[in-house]
């Protein structure tokens, strides 16, 4: 079984306007990264449509149609602080449902060993309800109860390295026992959440806030300590990872400072621990990510490591 990639075009016609960071050049390198040769072994799906169903198990069929109502006919619309709209905005959030849909569900049923979305805007910080920071529909939550509604995963743990802490999957999972959601990140710094002590109602959020700089070894200590443990003794049956490259030291968003190799490191530790309780299933959603280049080179490493290339 190979890895699977999932991309469609769409994506790129959500137009968020000039000089913002969230900008469809973050999928096109990403996608110029994937047509070397190293890649060719990839298995590789357009995303398909809508899955209303998968959806609404996440956001409210209210939130998902006052997103639907608010897309532009022209120009560009300001939902929220940091969230804009585009004519092209409803069609790439569409595709990415679908695609979060048939990543799962080829990686459940063994159709691939794990998969990586390409796709954007990214989803963490969307709440149930509630839309912010570039985040419209949260993918990593849309992702972990398709697990469950439809393949019976009995629990789910997303880990999310991204600079930025996820709130929004915070938020959905604070009182569901049967999802771990497990975060290091850049603190403080936007969204303002994510503290040590912020652990949910079942003990079931591990936050490991990071101060500006923290580097490498930090960075690893942080993982090996609260992070990879906690998700070993969850016994996942799948591992969903939140993967935002804007904690590189490139980053103009972020000031983490990891490296290339940060990423690959962590990637393989999911993916040990994935063998053991949940027969190796993994799949990674793309999140932040700003400067191209890092975002290419650890976008590349990261699914290399998911090959086992």
């Amino acid at each position: 079984m190979s890895t699977l990639l999932v991309t469609h075009p769409c994506c790129l016609e959500h137009d968020t306007g000039p000089a913002f960071p969230e900008r469809p050049d973050r999928v096109r390198v990403v996608e110029r990264t994937f047509e070397s040769e190293i890649f060719q072994l990839l298995q590789r799906e357009y995303a398909p449509e809508l899955d209303y169903d998968a959806l609404t198990r996440v956001h409210p069929e209210q939130y998902v149609e006052q997103i639907h109502k608010a897309v532009p006919a022209e120009g560009y619309f300001e939902l929220a602080d940091d969230v804009v709209m585009s004519p092209g905005t409803w069609e790439a959030l569409s595709h990415s449902v679908g695609g979060t849909v048939v990543a799962v569900d080829d990686v459940m049923r063994r159709r691939c060993k794990n998969a990586f979305i390409a796709m954007r805007p990214p989803g963490h910080h969307a709440e149930t309800a509630r839309a912010m920071g570039f985040c419209f529909f949260n993918l990593a939550a849309i992702a972990a109860r398709r697990a469950q509604s439809a393949h019976g995963a009995e629990r789910v743990a997303i880990v999310d390295f991204d600079v930025h802490h996820g709130n929004g999957t915070q938020e959905i999972f604070w009182s569901d026992k049967s999802v771990l959601y497990a975060s290091t990140h850049q603190f403080p710094l936007y969204p303002g959440t994510g503290a040590a002590d912020e652990r949910g109602a079942h003990d079931n959020i591990v936050n490991a806030p990071l101060a500006e700089n923290a580097g490498s070894r930090v960075f690893r200590e942080a993982m090996t300590e609260k992070i990879l443990p906690r998700v070993r003794a969850f016994s996942p049956d799948l591992i969903v990872i939140s993967a935002g490259f804007d904690a590189h030291r490139f980053d103009p968003i972020g000031g983490l400072h990891l490296e290339v190799a940060d990423f690959t490191w962590i990637t393989n530790e999911l993916m040990e621990i994935a063998e053991r309780t949940a027969k190796g299933a993994v799949v990674s959603v793309l999140e932040g990510g700003y400067d191209l280049i890092a975002l290419s080179r650890c976008a590349s490493a990261h699914v290399q490591t998911l090959m086992g290339a």
